[in-house]
């Protein structure tokens, strides 16, 4: 997937991020890399400002802000990839990550549990293999002496 004819990152049918909201800083990674390891800044972070997105509708900034709160500081989501050796693969793949995150943030809470009683057969069914098990274990005593 090249990065340079995308006019910015879909996370869904109605949510585009603009690429001028993106923002990236490389850095040496740790791990893999051979000889290059030290000198080639392939580690990858991308870095979005939530909090003033112009793309987010207020509902959709109140759910983001209020499910991420733990991954934001200030308002802005960073995102680190450091597991390829190429920066390329790792802008991908924070890119991947970025798009992975943010539509799981976005997406409706699941509708309430209706709670259901259990059907008269079902209640049933339990008591016979719970008398079933009793007689199963009462098999296996020792007969009384009387």
């Amino acid at each position: 997937m090249p990065s340079a004819h995308r006019p910015g990152l879909r996370v869904s049918s109605g949510l585009t991020i603009p690429e001028a909201e993106l923002s990236w800083r490389f850095s040496r990674s740790s791990g893999p890399g051979g000889q290059g390891v030290n000198t080639a800044d392939s580690r990858a972070e991308l870095v979005w400002d939530a909090a003033n997105s112009a793309v987010l509708s207020p509902h959709q900034r109140e759910r983001l802000l209020d499910r991420l709160s733990g991954r934001l500081v200030d308002g802005v989501l960073t995102i680190a990839a450091s597991e390829h050796r190429a920066q390329l693969r790792n802008r991908d793949a924070a890119r991947e990550r970025l798009v992975t995150l943010v539509a799981e943030a976005l997406r409706p809470p699941a509708p309430p549990r209706r709670p259901t009683k259990p059907s008269r057969g079902s209640k049933e069914r339990r008591l016979k293999a719970k008398q079933r098990r009793t007689d199963v274990k009462s098999l296996r005593r020792r007969p009384r002496d009387d």
